[in-house]
């Protein structure tokens, strides 16, 4: 399946966040903890430049916080700045807060010997359905940007300033504008980073079925009831179908009905807490 999403407002985007990073301190890069090395997105790591970048694991109450353990482990070992969240809480916001100040800590002490108290301004960018919009909400603790559980909600800038001196700039999402990686392509896909209006919803259940039948096999069986699965992931499809009673009149299955089915039950978190990337194990 190949996957290629870049409109028109992205390359916009793109062009916005190389005019204003001249205005930021730092770069916070929101990832989603279930797609952690998919969601670099390495066009908007690059706008940082020399700046500091901050990654956000995102929605981390939806992985096995083991998982999310090994992947801190793996950006300290990398001496990248990380910290974990579940982005529409309020318990990782101090924390978060004060991640960014120690981040900043250089430019702000430079400012305070100047006898000014130095504003933090930071970009946050990420590919789209990370939770961005969500997290600086969850900051403020009011609802100050547009969210929405979908892929292109954010399309303009947004400055957010929070009480505890750091501003914020919310960036739309934005991916990179083709894939040289299949499975990265897909991946995002599945976490819904890819707009699903412009995918075929039956071949992606297929395609993750097939790396479900991979990667967690007895997660997949257990959700649906199953033995086991099928020479061909579309036939493991319709014996979702027929588990769950998806079938129109004249007893024909309906498969994109059930397609719908097994990407939401992903993405809900029913089917497991799920990681699709791991760390690289280095030798």
């Amino acid at each position: 399946m190949r996957i290629q999403w870049f409109p028109g407002h992205m390359t916009k985007a793109m062009r916005m966040m190389s005019e204003q990073v001249a205005q930021v301190d730092c770069l916070i890069c929101v990832l989603d903890c279930r797609a952690v090395s998919s969601c670099v997105n390495d066009n908007l790591v690059k706008i940082a430049g020399s700046k500091p970048v901050l990654y956000v694991l995102n929605k981390r109450d939806l992985v096995d916080q083991g998982d999310v353990a090994a992947w801190e482990s793996d950006f300290a070992a990398r001496g990248k700045a990380c910290i974990a969240t579940d982005g529409t809480g309020f318990r990782h916001r101090d924390k978060l807060i004060a991640k960014l100040k120690e981040l900043n800590a250089p430019v702000i002490e430079k400012y305070r010997l100047k006898g000014v108290r130095k504003t933090v301004r930071a970009m946050v960018v990420g590919v789209p359905n990370t939770g961005k919009s969500t997290l600086i909400n969850s900051l403020c603790g009011a609802k100050k940007t547009v969210t929405g559980n979908k892929a292109g909600v954010t399309r303009g800038k947004q400055w957010v300033t929070l009480s505890s001196g750091i501003e914020l700039l919310d960036t739309p999402g934005t991916l990179p504008p083709s894939f040289e990686d299949g499975d990265k392509a897909l991946k995002l896909a599945f976490i819904g980073s890819v707009k699903d209006d412009i995918l075929d919803l039956v071949e992606l259940a297929q395609e993750f079925i097939a790396f479900m039948q991979t990667h967690f096999e007895d997660a997949f069986l257990k959700r649906y009831g199953l033995e086991g699965f099928c020479e061909k992931p579309h036939d493991t499809l319709e014996a979702v179908c027929r588990k769950r009673g998806f079938v129109l009149s004249g007893g024909v299955l309906d498969v994109e009905r059930g397609a719908r089915a097994v990407i939401d039950d992903f993405r809900s978190g029913r089917m497991g807490k799920l990681m699709l990337d791991a760390p690289e194990v280095s030798e």
